[in-house]
This record gives structure tokens, sequence and C-alpha cells, in this order.
């Protein structure tokens, strides 16, 4: 009889080359805001992904131990707010630089509220209003799934993204002028 022994590393040990690794992936980055009245907060995250249009659903990834955590558990309800290149500002404050917190978070930007009376953010990308469906835990995460109830959509604009631990803007217009001085077709263009 053949046995299959399986070398399981030390988790620990997988850290460092695991967070490297993750520095590789270029991700798009929202703010998610939580609670209502004085009670919010909110963090940046890249975790955000859609999940499903039919019904328009989200997924992101949050850890268990941020302030943002017990809000949304017992209010069951986030905004989900895609960040244009321009709100750098936006996307440290909510990261905890400088230390705020809270509600401190929201100040130096306009925010709106729609249907959850979640704030949302004027001038973003885009900004999703959501009901939690469920919510997975696992690890020092949990995986939320979300039912968006709200959309706004602004004009079109460079995106901010994360990669290799900075912030970069993503522009489609400059993007494609950059792709045709180097004589790259772009596969979007039609004649």
């Amino acid at each position: 009889m053949n046995s299959i022994v399986r070398h399981m590393p030390d988790a620990t040990a997988l850290q460092p080359d695991f967070r490297s690794a993750m520095r590789q992936l270029v991700g798009g980055v929202s703010v998610i805001t939580v609670g209502r009245g004085d009670d919010v907060t909110g963090m940046t995250v890249s975790s955000l992904a859609s999940l499903s249009i039919d019904p328009p659903s989200v997924v992101v990834s949050l850890n268990r131990n941020a302030s943002s955590w017990p809000i949304l558990q017992r209010e069951r309800v986030f905004g989900a707010n895609l960040l244009a290149a321009d709100q750098i500002g936006v996307a440290e404050r909510f990261s905890g630089k400088g230390g705020l917190r809270g509600a401190e978070r929201f100040a130096g930007a306009d925010w709106r509220k729609h249907v959850t009376g979640v704030p949302l953010l004027v001038g973003a990308l885009a900004a999703l209003d959501c009901e939690v469906e469920e919510i997975i835990e696992r690890h020092s995460h949990g995986i939320v799934i979300g039912r968006v109830v709200h959309v706004d959509v602004a004009p079109q604009s460079a995106a901010l993204a994360y990669w290799h631990g900075s912030y970069v803007s993503v522009d489609r217009d400059d993007d494609r002028a950059a792709l045709a001085a180097l004589s790259v077709p772009d596969p979007g263009f039609t004649p």
C-alpha cells in the first residue's frame, strides 16, 4: 500500500512570501463605508469584486479585527466606493493614515446617502449601496456578499489602483496614447 505524505509548510513562514506574491496583483482601490448617523467608519480595500449581475452583487474581504467589522455585522449594510485616481487622500484617510478613526475619516470629501443610509462618496468612479446577504468567516477575515440596492456612476475618469505597495493611476486615454506611441495595436480601436 502506497501512502502519500503531504508536506504542509508552516503558515507563518509563508506569510512574507505570500504578501510579496499578492503585491504582484494589481487591485482597484475602494473604500467600504459602514454605519449610520454619527456611528460611521470605513476602510480602504483592494479586495472588492463583482459577484453577479443577476442580482447585482459584490463580494469583499474584510479583516475581522478592523473597527468597521462590528458595525457591519450589526447594521448589515455597507457602501462600496470605487476610487478615482485623484482620490488618494480619501484612500489614505480610510487606511488609518495619520491615526484618523471613525467619523474623522469622512472629513475633506462630500458624501450622500441613498437607500440604506450609509455614506457614499460623491465623485467616486462608482458608489454602490449594499445590503449584506451573507458573511462567511474564514481565518482572519470575513467574506461579505452584498446585494447592490443603488448605484451612482461618475463620468469616465482615471481609476486608482494599488500595486507593489503604492497607489497608481490607471487612465484609459493616457494608456491608449502610450500604446500608440509604442506602435502597439489598441484592441479597442475600430476604424
